[in-house]
């Protein structure tokens, strides 16, 4: 089979060009983000803005890639049979040197007699007003296989001003029998005609943007043939993806996952394919992934194939491995691919495996909202995990079917959009707006910080960045100014599991107040005492207070244990909160706790610390895991390797805490509180170590204070015999106000008793009761003032009135409310300003309801 592009390459040096090696893909060129064409390396000679070259003539085989900016083909990649973020620009170029006679002659000559494409399948169009370039195809192919085509298809500017000119495509048709649609025509969109090669006649030179076409005094040729379209074409083929140039790549890929790859349904094979060549070329020359520029569009590649892999089944790292591929299929006409591979693969491996860790933490969220979710899910939602995690699309709807929902896509669209505008008004020739200050741009530039503080709670560490109280990204803070703090490696530990994060310093330079995880990362709230830069080392020292956290934590656990053995094993963990001076442990259980269930909780738990169980970690998988009977604690999401803390046999559980190494170091554990939390959930607070000290503490002076109060240092003693006593002022006050009891009026309505009365002392029940034995149908109400408040009582009896009504009717008077039977109702109220107005309403509402 012919060697395409080398075929190209020699056909034109025979015809006097020289041949010059493919530039870089990192163009020295401020106005684009990378080569995207194969005049790139000339644009200068073009422009005039260096000499013409002493042979006028070059050809050359150009990597390029569109993939960001104003030329961008990902997000077609993969769908058609002809995009591709990398590809190789076979072109032929004349500076002020030949035109358009001999480059139609070249183009025609190499694609009949070096390629031997069939002169009957060829079409060539024209610009409308090119008369000229017509008349010289009329002499290679028949007239109406010419077509004249606007300035749409057929006139090519280099930008709104400079270099530009008509141009000619050579088309090439792939048959009926491969394509029928409605567009597959010359001239229409289908894929039937395919171009294969277009010529640019550089004529003409615009001054101004929409200015006059000013006539070049010596015109140029720039040709582009696609390396890609060309050798399928060659081999027979419809799809670039079903080249030579290709089908390695995708063979590789189905190997490694072990599934047979079928072409309606292979677009995230292709995906990996061309995807795989741009980060193979870019890394190894020079490009490294970063958050900005060309570095996050190479990021942006290796996660979108990634992602893709991910749809087919990948769960690890596997574009290095494709790499290969790449270098078999490629490495003779760039042999540094092969001289870089070790060293590219590498930063592959290690850029996959930030990123599967990534893809976790998406899945995390899509689960999170997926508890909120009914029918449709957010469409903010799943653009975050595009945007933010990188997950496309098509991968939450996927997840999404598998749970018989679905999406607003129509929210998502939109927020789509509104990115896309954002980014193109961003772009300025650097590529994608540099994303400062996000979580999203420090997973990408740093990836998940690493945690030491299992083994350490004092290290130098490097600040890796700092970020505002905003969390955007800035070099420094100074002096008495709040902010985050990122670093390379961490004792902090950040709020997560249960348990509270870390404080400590940061050397002298800043107090750590708080350590949190956002999306991974492990980040410490500071206040600076100086300026502290990116970059520095600083002596990272966690608060001893630590250790009393490590020690609510291990108890947590001695609880959880105790609470399974002693209640039963429907016992699971709903909730807690881990801190230096308690700790909260939230349960399933059906009921509250008896006195003595929470003592024989309080002893066990006791009794696992006063037995000094060793405290031991593993990592382990988690089947392990599970056979030894590991508790998972709650909320807490776990991967294929976990860890796990044992105290003896009696607690093993999956944590990623900070624990004691020996159940002795905990001290003393104290039940402080059971309550209830929600129906069938129950929480215990209590605490352990220097915090239970504490609370002994207290109550010892509490203890002294009563002993003082009760004149006795048998506080129980004294308690009995202050008992005695205000039991007998009680009969006491009882009998006097007996003596002295207030006259209440009555006034008969018909043959009922009514009494509407404010009653100053006494217990105003009682009253009511009296009043009911003196008569045989009576109906009262009676107000007393306590402090601010009104207690308000009704009772009747052999009447019409109820009770319970007239006090409905009168208590929001007074501001408040009550209730109760027919026969007796009582309430409270707030306002006794109003006391006047309500005895008034009281009367009113009797007088009606008796007919009086």
């Amino acid at each position: 089979m012919l060697d395409v592009r080398e075929a190209f390459l020699a056909f034109f040096e025979s015809k006097q060009h020289n041949r010059v090696a493919s530039s870089p893909l990192v163009p020295d060129d401020a106005t684009l983000l990378f080569t995207n064409a194969g005049m790139v390396p000339f644009k200068s000679i073009f422009t005039g803005d260096i000499p013409i070259p002493a042979n006028p003539r070059a050809t050359s085989a150009q990597t390029c890639i569109r993939a960001g900016g104003k030329h961008n083909d990902l997000e077609n990649v993969g769908h058609t049979a002809r995009h591709h973020t990398f590809f190789e620009m076979l072109g032929n170029f004349s500076f002020g040197d030949y035109f358009k006679e001999e480059a139609i002659a070249y183009a025609w000559e190499f694609v009949t007699e070096v390629m031997k494409l069939p002169k009957e399948k060829l079409w060539v169009t024209v610009h409308e007003s090119d008369d000229e370039a017509e008349e010289i195809w009329k002499k290679h192919i028949a007239a109406d296989r010419i077509m004249r085509m606007g300035d749409k298809d057929n006139f090519w500017q280099m930008g709104d001003t400079g270099p530009c000119g008509p141009c000619s495509e050579i088309f090439i048709d792939q048959g009926a029998e491969h394509f029928s649609g409605p567009e597959d025509y010359m001239g229409g969109d289908g894929d039937r005609f395919l171009e294969i090669w277009n010529l640019v006649f550089m004529q003409y030179e615009k001054k101004v943007k929409d200015g006059p076409l000013i006539p070049l005094p010596k015109p140029s040729i720039d040709t582009g043939m696609g390396l890609e379209r060309a050798t399928a074409v060659l081999e027979g083929v419809t799809s670039n993806y079903d080249s030579s140039l290709f089908m390695p790549i995708i063979r590789k890929v189905e190997a490694l996952i072990g599934k047979p790859y079928v072409y309606a349904t292979g677009a995230s094979y292709r995906v990996i394919a061309d995807h795989i060549r741009t980060v193979t070329f870019l890394l190894a020359q020079g490009t490294n992934f970063s958050n900005e520029g060309r570095g996050y569009v190479l990021r942006r590649i290796l996660r979108r194939a990634v992602r893709h892999g991910y749809l087919l089944g990948f769960t690890k790292p596997f574009m290095f491995e494709v790499a290969d591929t790449v270098a078999e299929v490629m490495g003779k006409q760039y042999p540094y691919i092969i001289e870089k591979l070790s060293v590219l693969k590498e930063q592959m491996m290690l850029e996959e495996e930030r990123f599967f860790k990534t893809i976790q933490s998406g899945i995390e969220l899509f689960n999170e909202e997926l508890k909120n979710t009914q029918e449709v899910f957010s469409g903010e939602v799943a653009f975050k995990l595009y945007d933010t995690f990188g997950f496309p699309l098509d991968l939450t709807e996927d997840m999404l079917r598998e749970k018989n929902m679905s999406l607003d896509v129509e929210r998502f669209e939109r927020l789509m959009d509104e990115q896309r505008r954002r980014a193109k008004a961003a772009w300025k020739g650097s590529g994608d707006a540099h994303i400062e200050g996000d979580f999203k741009a420090l997973l990408e530039t740093f990836g998940v910080n690493t945690f030491i503080g299992y083994g350490y709670t004092k290290a130098p560490v490097k600040v890796q960045a700092l970020l505002s109280e905003s969390f955007e990204r800035v070099d420094q803070l100074h002096a008495s100014q709040r902010g985050w703090v990122l670093l390379e490696e961490t004792p902090f530990y950040a709020e997560s599991g249960g348990q509270c994060g870390d404080t400590g310093v940061l050397g002298e330079r800043a107090s750590v107040l708080d350590t949190k995880k956002f999306h991974g990362l492990n980040l410490s709230h500071i206040e600076t005492s100086s300026t502290i830069s990116v970059g520095e080392t600083v002596e990272a020292i966690v608060d001893p207070l630590r250790n009393e956290i490590a020690k609510h934590h291990s108890a947590t656990h001695l609880l959880h244990a105790a609470l399974y053995e002693i209640l039963g094993d429907h016992i699971s963990q709903a909730g807690s909160l881990v801190e230096h001076n308690r700790l909260r442990f939230d349960f399933s259980h059906p009921k509250a706790m008896s006195r003595e269930e929470i003592a024989l909780v309080e002893e066990r738990v006791n009794h696992h610390i006063f037995h000094a169980l060793e405290g031991l970690t593993r990592e382990m998988s988690i089947d392990d895991a599970k056979k030894l009977g590991a508790k998972a604690q709650f909320g807490e999401k776990y991967g294929d390797t976990v860890r796990v803390v044992n105290f003896g046999t009696a607690s093993v559980e999956f944590c990623g805490g900070i624990h004691v190494d020996n159940t002795a170091s905990i001290g003393t554990f104290i039940i402080l509180k059971e309550s209830g939390v929600s129906s069938g959930v129950r929480r215990i607070e209590a605490v352990c170590g220097n915090a239970a000290y504490n609370v002994f503490k207290q109550q010892r002076h509490l203890l002294e204070s009563v002993e003082v109060s009760v004149k006795n240092r048998d506080v129980l003693a004294g308690i009995e015999r202050l008992k005695e006593q205000v039991k007998t002022l009680k009969h006491d006050m009882a009998a006097l106000a007996s003596s002295v009891k207030e006259e209440l009026a009555v006034t008969m309505m018909g043959s009922t008793a009514v009494v509407v009365a404010e009653l100053g002392a006494g217990d105003i029940k009682e009253r009511i009761d009296e009043l009911k034995n003196q008569h045989d149908s009576v109906a009262v109400i009676l107000f007393q003032i306590k402090e601010d408040k009104v207690l308000i009582a009704a009772g009747a009896k052999n009447t019409a009135v109820k009770a319970g009504d007239w006090i409905k009717a009168v208590a929001p008077i007074l501001g408040g409310g009550g209730g109760g039977r027919s026969d007796f109702a009582q309430a409270g109220g707030r306002d006794a300003s109003k006391l006047g107005e309500a005895k008034e309403a009281a009367l009113a509402y009797v007088t009606a309801e008796l007919g009086a």
